[in-house]
């Protein structure tokens, strides 16, 4: 994404918000398929960013889910069963159930320890249907189980009659620099299948294998030619004995690219001889995997508010200031880049990180603070600018209204309306219920010149109000 297309939205929108360029996610996709050919399908690891599984509904093949709440996404969105994966070391059986009660025998579910297993053949006969799964070879971790019990099982498969065990399953870990390790990963999972052949006499159909490609986030590193990259993961592919379907499953390598991070500066100081430039945004919304967070530089925009006063001579002559990016949380660890280098920085001006498309939109410390969740947009070529999740306010979660609220009205969207009396979702009982339960919890007394609409129209609404009462 360029920079005129990000002034274009700083102009008339409010940050901190995330972008998501589109064009690039698809694109990005369709170069690894074209590299890895049709034996390769790319499945997309959904809690990277849980908002993409919409924009790569036609281009992924697979998606990776790890929670009810994953699925529940994936139901909402439409992603047909067959092409989900339900991964994840704890799974629930009222969740297997729903899943095998709703979808019969589509999809596939991995196999985390032999309790996995047992539960799965359960809850597969409770519904007279055979299931497909992948065993998954843990890496030394929690995840998976040993290879020594993986043989135990592959042997006794007849002992799970409705379980369908199609191949093995192994992700190890992200951010891998060396492709030997990748290499050594490969030749060590063919090893296992070709062992599993000779000695159970099965032919696995899949290997389903997370590579962990390494991105480079920060300005000092060297970048990653993904073409050369994945050219040399499908010429390893080529040597390997296991001839079936290989599943590459991706979550940062596909969508951390496409994510962009702007905030805008509200306050400059020096303190101590220190310049720190503080922004609308914080590191509750910005991660980035192995970083002591201030102590490197990631790749990063600096957008004027306005075009500097002085000349472009006197601009290019100036020399660049040292600030320390501070975000608006209450903790000294809410510094975002130290020593960052800036032009003309000022009050107004907004900073761009990118590279942000994986995870920040789901690892950050969202509800510390009760700071506001920021806007998440899509851009694309086609439709420019579409809002895919408002600017959410996050206290009402931090607090019992809301709870209050869906105990006494609850087919309501209290986190997001702000019409509760204006459109009668709350009649004139609700209120009075509610007016009691405020009162009782928060030790409050509400008068009648408190129950005016202004009020009563949000959650966020009643709180405010709550807070006021409180401070009285």
């Amino acid at each position: 994404m360029n920079q005129e297309i990000l002034q274009t939205y700083l102009r008339q929108e409010e940050t901190p918000a995330y972008i998501f360029d589109l064009d690039m996610l698809k694109s990005r996709v369709q170069m690894m398929k074209t590299i890895l050919g049709e034996r390769a399908e790319i499945c997309f690891a959904m809690k990277a960013n849980p908002f993409l599984i919409g924009p790569l509904k036609d281009t992924a093949d697979k998606f990776e889910v790890c929670s009810p709440g994953e699925f529940h996404i994936c139901e909402t969105v439409g992603i047909p069963m067959e092409r989900i994966v339900l991964s994840g070391v704890n799974k629930e059986k009222c969740d297997i159930t729903h899943a095998m009660h709703t979808y019969g025998n589509a999809g596939v579910y991995t196999i985390e320890s032999r309790k996995h297993l047992e539960l799965l053949e359960m809850c597969a006969k409770e519904e007279n249907i055979t299931i497909h799964a992948l065993i998954r070879v843990t890496s030394g971790n929690q995840f998976g189980i040993d290879e020594e019990e993986v043989f135990d099982i592959v042997s006794k498969k007849d002992y799970y009659p409705h379980v369908r065990i199609e191949g093995i399953q192994c992700y190890s870990g992200t951010q891998k620099k060396k492709f030997s390790k990748i290499e050594k990963e490969l030749h060590w999972l063919d090893d296992i299948l070709t062992r599993l052949k000779e000695t159970c006499n099965y032919d696995a159909e899949v290997l389903e294998y997370g590579p962990g490609f390494y991105i480079p986030y920060f300005e000092n590193e060297d970048e990653v030619d993904d073409e050369s990259l994945l050219q040399q993961f499908a010429d390893t592919l080529a040597t390997l004995k296991f001839q079936g379907k290989i599943t590459l499953e991706m979550g940062r390598y596909i969508a951390a690219y496409c994510g962009y991070y702007v905030t805008r500066i509200v306050d400059q100081k020096v303190n101590h001889g220190q310049n720190y430039c503080i922004v609308d945004g914080g590191l509750n919304h910005l991660n980035y995997y192995g970083q002591a967070m201030a102590m490197k530089m990631p790749h990063h925009k600096h957008i004027p508010d306005a075009p500097s006063e002085a000349s472009d001579e006197q601009s290019e002559e100036q020399s660049e200031v040292l600030w320390n990016i501070c975000g608006s949380l209450c903790t000294v660890n809410d510094v975002l880049v130290k020593q960052m280098p800036l032009k003309h920085a000022k009050i107004g001006d907004a900073l761009v990180f990118e590279r942000v498309g994986a995870y920040s939109v789901t690892e950050g410390i969202y509800l510390f603070l009760s700071r506001r969740m920021p806007r998440l947009l899509f851009w694309s070529e086609k439709d420019g600018f579409t809002e895919a999740r408002k600017a959410t306010e996050s206290y009402p979660i931090n607090t019992e209204c809301t709870e209050i609220l869906e105990d006494i009205q609850p087919d309501a969207d209290y986190e997001t309306c702000t019409t509760l009396i204006d459109d009668g979702i709350l009649d004139s009982f609700a209120i009075l219920s509610i007016v009691g339960e405020l009162e009782d919890e928060f030790d409050v007394s509400v008068t009648p010149a408190d129950i005016i609409p202004e009020n009563f129209n949000s959650a966020q609404a009643l709180w405010a109000m709550v807070q006021r009462l409180q401070a009285e």
